[in-house]
């Protein structure tokens, strides 16, 4: 088996064509061609999250998200952030959020915690 690291971009794109070949017609998990797939695979997972990493969402983005997603309104958050007006100080950047309203954003809603820190 000849497989060497991703450095370039040009590497990247090569292994990515090799793998292709691989989608439809996934090999068997231990032989020789899926052994290859796995480590194959597993380059291209380390060299995208090195140059391509996937940044956190905005707090505020990650709470309209889920509110558009679940179909939610401002009242429906009042139990996770406080009151109608403190919802909206919220939603326009005005306040911050608290740990208790991350908490509850996360607990209730299902909004990752990492997501609404920022980190």
């Amino acid at each position: 088996m000849n497989i060497r690291p991703i450095h370039t971009e040009s590497d990247y794109k090569a292994v990515l064509r090799e793998l292709s070949t691989y989608v439809d017609n996934e090999p068997q998990p231990g032989s020789e061609d899926g052994d290859r797939f796995e480590i194959l695979a597993t380059l291209v997972e380390a060299y995208e999250a090195k140059h391509f990493p996937v940044e956190a969402p905005d707090p505020i983005e990650a709470i309209r998200f889920r509110m558009e997603q679940a179909g939610l309104t401002v009242k429906d958050l009042v139990p996770y952030i406080g009151r109608t007006n403190r919802v909206y100080e919220v939603l326009n950047r005005k306040r911050g959020l608290t740990i208790d309203m991350v908490r509850n954003l996360h607990r209730h809603l299902g909004i990752p915690a990492e997501s609404l820190i920022g980190a």
